[in-house]
This record gives C-alpha cells, structure tokens and sequence, in this order.
C-alpha cells in the first residue's frame, strides 16, 4: 500500500479538495483507495457525506482497543472508502507523546490496511505537531498546494526546515500551485517562471475556479458534476504526474 498525504502549513489553499479529487481519481483507476480525514474540521468527510465522525473515541484507537480498519466506511464512489473525522482528533498530540515511540503510531494503525487497498490518502490538518511529524515518516509523498504569493514560498520552506529538522526526507514534498488566477500578474509570472525555492514542483496546477466551491454545494468530486471543467482536467493531470512518482502504473 502506498500513502499520499496532502498537507500545508497554511489553510484554505485547496487542500481537502485536492485530497478528495484525487482519491477519486486513484478510484477511477482501479485501485482500491482509502481517505482518512485526519482534519478535526472534517471537509474531506462533508464532501463525501459522512459526517457522523468515528464510532469510538481516538484514544481507544492509540490504544488498540478498537482496529482502525473497523472504523472504514466505504462511501457512494466505487473503489473509494473513508475513515471519517472526528473531533477528538484534536487530541492525538497528547496522546502521541504518551506513546514509547510517537512517530511509529500512524504506521502502526494503518498496517492493516495495505492488504485492502492500493492507495491510503491523507487529508492533514495545518500544524506542526507529532501528527504530522507521523504523516511525514509515513507517506511515500507529500503533496503540498501553495497559491502563489511570497507567504506560500515562505510556508514551504517552513515545512522543508521542519522535516530537516526531524531528519525525514525533504524529497517527498511534491508542491503544486492552487487556487491559480491568472488575472494576476504574480499568478502568470510563476507559472511561466516558478521560484527556486520550489523543488519537486508539479507542472499540474489547479485554477480558481467556481467548480471546486461547488464541491460543498453538491458534497461530491469535481468530475462527480463537472466533469469537463478546468478543475477536473487540473485534477486528473495532478494525479497523473503523482502516481508515476507513487510507481502505481
């Protein structure tokens, strides 16, 4: 089983969509997918109309007292499973640094699902904590989206200096432009020139667009309603470039 994590230090970047759309496009490849909204806020759950959050407390999960793979809810997509948020997630920090070997436990939890599926995606709430110090050591890429402003490269290089500093590999971050308006001067200039500091840049970007506000109106993939949008092509493209990274071609 392969892991993709999508995370930024920053929020409302287009994280939750991206992590939902290419879910759904690993689905749609013929590989068994699992989303585990790991974001207390739980909107990667709303768009795929689960919100009624685990059936047992985080800690008992740490624990083992209850198996994670218990907690997988397959939802209306073919192919695509949740593990839904919840808001006691908020905890798990506290409940990491309890644990003989805080950042093993994600890796831990998740082992029994490599037998199922092809793909586990995280959805990861914006911080720097023993949570995502988990979701770094664990995932064979991290996929970052940045809009393109100054404050994005510096949250990028916030988190690079964050994995240096933890000794994980920084070559796992795979950042890529969201939210692009090319109306704006600074949004074309990138694309057409990215920063330096960007290592691992996707080519792919995803535009501003109405398509991706929709997603809580019709609580549901982009391609799931507009399949022929922008969106929907920036998001397959998106996929495309990370399962070869992944191997899972």
């Amino acid at each position: 089983m392969h892991t993709l994590a999508f995370y930024n230090l920053k929020g409302g970047v287009g994280k939750t969509a991206a992590a939902v759309n290419l879910a759904w496009c690993a689905a749609q490849d013929g590989l068994t997918t699992c989303l585990w909204d790991l974001d207390p806020q739980g909107a990667a759950s709303w768009y795929l109309r689960d919100t009624t959050g685990l059936e047992v407390k985080a800690k008992k999960l740490l624990k083992g007292k209850n198996a994670l793979e218990n907690q997988v809810r397959a939802t209306e997509l073919p192919g695509l499973d949740l593990i839904p948020a919840d808001t006691t997630y908020r905890h798990l920090d506290l409940l990491f640094e309890q644990s003989d070997k805080p950042r093993e436990i994600l890796a831990k939890l998740v082992s029994p699902l490599a037998d199922r599926y092809h793909l586990l995606v995280l959805d990861c709430p914006p911080s720097f904590s023993r949570l995502s110090e988990n979701v770094f050591a664990l995932s064979d890429a991290v996929a970052v989206p940045l809009i393109p402003t100054p404050l994005s490269i510096r949250a990028f290089s916030q988190v690079s200096e964050f994995l240096q500093q933890k000794q994980l590999d920084r070559g796992q971050l795979f950042p890529f432009f969201s939210m692009v308006d090319k109306r704006r001067m600074l949004h074309r200039q990138w694309l057409e020139a990215p920063p330096a500091e960007l290592p691992n840049l996707l080519s792919a970007y995803v535009p501003y667009a109405s398509a991706v506000e929709q997603m809580g109106q019709h609580q549901s993939p982009v391609n799931q309603f507009a399949a022929h949008s922008p969106a929907a092509a920036a998001y397959q493209a998106l996929w495309e470039e990370l399962r070869v990274y992944l191997r899972l071609v």
